[in-house]
């Protein structure tokens, strides 16, 4: 997503994936070095970003296919501040929790960086919950954002704003929709905001299965933790 492009650069470029598929990175140092106390930041995306490689120019993600494409951990880094610099842009207020309809992609990977970044909140919703469902997650929520599959547009930008939200863009698997668009008219350079441990990360619904779905309130300090316990439980 080049700054003034409708596409970056940098995420279309295409290579023959002859290195193994990566799509994270170990946490560096042992457990006991990144307790959350010792954090000045104690953002997940900051923990994230401090675990990147030396060389940002490595290869970080391929995605297979017919035309593979491979994203470098700079890329990673570039096209979430771009995404957290139109999220920044649209001023919105403090804690604004982001609603995500979308298909999983690297891009919706990027995206929830990017909210992590800003110091949103993200709020992932599942892509088979129907009109009504997903009038009653926008109304619990309230995000101030609001992004789904292009298919989708129609519908639920109508729930949306019904509701108040004022900004709804769409995003596809195929790397096209108005957030990448939009995105594309902003820096690659972006500084995080700071979190504290119970700042709010993320709201993930339950399934619903003994009667209304219920938001579970994640924190920074919360998906740090979990982060950590599953890099120490599995030695990466």
């Amino acid at each position: 997503m080049g700054a003034g492009q409708p596409q970056g650069d940098r995420q279309n470029t295409k290579s023959t994936p002859d290195y193994p598929l990566k799509t994270r990175h170990p946490l560096r140092g042992s457990s006991a070095d990144h307790n959350l106390p010792h954090l000045m930041d104690s953002s997940l995306f900051t923990a994230v970003r401090q675990a990147f490689p030396a060389d940002i120019d490595t290869p970080a993600i391929t995605v297979p296919g017919l035309e593979p494409c491979a994203y470098t951990w700079r890329d990673l880094d570039e096209a979430s501040a771009m995404m957290a610099n139109l999220l920044k842009f649209l001023e919105l207020p403090a804690g604004a929790r982001v609603a995500v309809q979308t298909d999983k992609s690297v891009e919706a990977l990027l995206l929830y960086l990017a909210v992590l970044r800003v110091g949103a909140v993200y709020v992932p919703l599942n892509t088979g919950y129907q009109a009504d469902e997903m009038a009653f997650f926008i109304a619990d929520a309230q995000p101030s954002v609001v992004v789904c599959r292009g298919a989708n547009f129609g519908l639920i930008s109508k729930i949306a704003f019904s509701q108040g939200v004022k900004h709804v863009f769409t995003l596809n698997a195929d790397r096209t929709g108005t957030l990448l668009q939009r995105a594309a008219y902003h820096g690659r350079s972006h500084t995080p905001e700071p979190r504290a441990t119970d700042d709010l990360a993320a709201i993930v619904y339950t399934s619903g299965t003994t009667g209304r779905s219920k938001g579970a309130m994640l924190s920074h300090g919360n998906l740090l933790s979990n982060a950590l316990t599953l890099r120490a439980y599995w030695d990466w």
